[in-house]
């Protein structure tokens, strides 16, 4: 399973970003969110394997990997304004405590 965007479908998103942000423009009278945040998650893997695909996306986006989610999360996380471009790994531990509670 493919967790991240194909070349055909991160021009999509990326065009439909583009076109949100001007529809929102050009038309003020429509509310719009106080931020937005966007996720990549890590394939699925052992914590280690999770963590160092988050470190890799970490440098990619010029900043530093950490746990210090409440959820105990691994996260890389860049600011744009307040937009949030969020890259995770939910540790197997978190996941199947989760699976465990459903």
């Amino acid at each position: 399973m493919n967790y991240y965007a194909n070349d055909e479908e991160r021009v999509r998103l990326i065009a439909g970003l583009r076109d949100l942000a001007e529809f929102l423009d050009q038309n003020p009278q429509v509310p719009a969110p106080s931020h937005a945040d966007l996720f990549v998650f890590s394939p699925k893997g052992s914590d280690a394997e999770m963590f160092a695909e988050i470190d890799v996306i970490a440098e990619q986006i010029g900043v530093t990997a950490s746990a210090d989610d409440p959820a105990g999360h691994y996260r890389a996380v860049r600011d744009f304004g307040p937009v949030q471009y969020r890259a995770v790994a939910i540790p197997n531990r978190a996941r199947n405590k989760n699976e465990e509670a459903e």
